[in-house]
């Protein structure tokens, strides 16, 4: 099987599929973008200063797995978020968390299961393209399971067949959920490591959105596998500075999972990986050991819920998110919505089957749009207003 042929057949997440369709057309009106869930709020000020007193350390090879300094400043703040006493060992610094997505399943998935078939890797439907992506570049069978209303946004793992779930090496899950903005709670969690103890699989836990809530802080993946004496090897989180401190530029996150999990991936990541300039660790540094730039982000995002409860209340099937920064707004079809938005009103969203792929003719996604709401606060709420008068009035 060529490259190519073994991408085929993946879902059109990809944004030049969406810029074909809509930028042979005129906007209707002055463009709001809401596709693509960059950070648009400043991120913190000190960041230049940071990068400025140690710019000449870019004269000098990065440390692969993350500086001893940056090590001990998310060990603190998993201690801090997590309550989670994490050594310095069972982490690696990530230059952005879909490099270490894929790379450690590239690591940690085998070939093969223990009877020598072909291994699964669990993947929410809607989901992260590279999810999809790492399973196929290790020759797995990716499985995707829908994420829909009926099972609360999140996939419903502890469903499956034995025999399925006697060939699961992996399964990838995102609290809080991108595109639906569902968080995991302590039973779904508990219940699901008590899945993976039992048929022998490891948990990927996406929570690149848990700083970005309304009241209550999500709880973490690796918090229950504590809390409830599992196996360090059975669950690796990843988290980021992309969305929790504005800083989708800087290409800065980590890793955390068992010691025996971080060997392997740190092991990979000496021949296949990119390490984090030096002063853009330095910068992390300083970024996970503080918490105030983080509530102070996280007021903006709450502002803005509570603006999107108010243009969309009584909209049939509005869900306001719990937590993350996107809306998952119900349509008839998303790829007519978003083309009816962009040349009616300027408004550019996400169709929701572009994160979304195909099982047994059914497309969890087909009938959503996903917008992110990272533009200023005025300028979102002139956007979905538009999208309100649009498409639902």
């Amino acid at each position: 099987m060529t490259f190519p042929e073994r991408y085929s057949g993946l879902p059109a997440y990809a944004f030049p599929r969406l810029r074909a369709l809509l930028d042979h057309l005129d906007p209707g009106g002055d463009p709001v973008h809401m596709t693509i869930g960059e950070p648009k709020h400043a991120f913190p000020d000190w960041v230049m200063d940071v990068i400025a007193a140690h710019s000449h350390e870019f004269g000098r090879y990065p440390t692969n797995e993350g500086t001893p300094e940056l090590l001990a400043a998310i060990s603190g703040y998993l201690k801090r978020r997590y309550s989670v006493d994490m050594p310095v060992d069972q982490i690696m610094a990530l230059n952005g968390t879909r490099e270490g997505l894929h790379n450690a399943l590239l690591a940690l998935c085998p070939e093969e299961t223990s009877r020598g078939e072909q291994p699964i890797v669990l993947i929410p439907n809607p989901f992260y393209q590279v999810y999809a992506v790492a399973a196929r570049t290790i020759g797995a069978e990716p499985m995707f399971v829908p994420a829909t209303a009926e099972t609360g946004h999140l996939p419903d793992y502890m469903s499956l067949s034995p025999k399925v779930l006697n060939r699961v090496e992996v399964a990838y899950i995102c609290s809080p959920a991108n595109p639906q903005g569902a968080v995991a709670d302590r039973d779904y969690w508990a219940n699901l490591i008590q899945l993976a103890e039992k048929f022998d699989f490891k948990i990927f836990a996406d929570e690149c959105y848990g700083e970005i809530y309304r009241d209550t802080p999500p709880v973490g993946a690796m918090e229950v596998a504590h809390e409830g004496g599992a196996d360090p090897e059975r669950v690796t989180i990843f988290h980021s500075l992309s969305k929790r401190s504005n800083l989708p530029g800087l290409r800065s996150g980590f890793v955390a999972s068992g010691p025996e999990s971080i060997a392997r991936i740190r092991r990979l990541r000496n021949y296949a990986g990119s390490p984090i300039p030096l002063p853009l660790q330095r910068v992390s540094e300083r970024a996970w050991a503080d918490d105030v730039h983080v509530a102070e982000n996280r007021a903006l995002y709450q502002e803005k819920f509570e603006i999107a409860d108010e243009v969309f209340a009584g909209v049939p099937g509005y869900m306001s998110p719990e937590a993350g920064f996107f809306l998952w707004l119900p349509v008839e079809d998303g790829e007519a919505a978003a083309v009816k938005l962009w040349t009616e009103t300027g408004v550019r969203v996400l169709p929701g089957a572009y994160l979304s792929r195909d099982v047994d003719g059914f497309n969890p996604g087909k009938g959503y749009i996903r917008a992110a709401m990272v533009a200023p606060k005025q300028e979102m709420q002139r956007g979905l207003i538009k999208l309100r008068d649009c498409l639902y009035t």
